[in-house]
């Protein structure tokens, strides 16, 4: 299942997120820091959400409140949601 997700506050303009369950397939990152959104993106595959989530959450970018990071979290959360309920459909 592929999800897209809007950032909210970071560079990166959104966050593709393909899911095989519970384990992440792959992530894109479109906009942000090139280098640092594509090791981000090969280190979380094939890693589980619970994981992913666990480490991202709360990390900050500078002054800013949120991070790409911190944003994958959240696209992961929505992403496994949405999963759910087209389980459950």
């Amino acid at each position: 299942m592929a999800y897209v997700y809007t950032t909210k506050g970071t560079c990166s303009r959104k966050i593709t997120v393909e899911l095989d369950g519970e384990t992440i397939r792959s992530v894109q990152f479109t906009g942000g820091c090139n280098g640092n959104t594509k090791g981000l993106s090969a280190l979380v595959a094939g890693m589980k959400v619970d994981e992913v989530i666990a480490r991202c959450r709360g990390i900050r970018c500078g002054l800013r409140p949120t991070s790409c990071p911190d944003q994958l979290s959240h696209a992961l959360e929505e992403a496994r949601a949405q999963q759910s309920q087209t389980a459950e459909a």
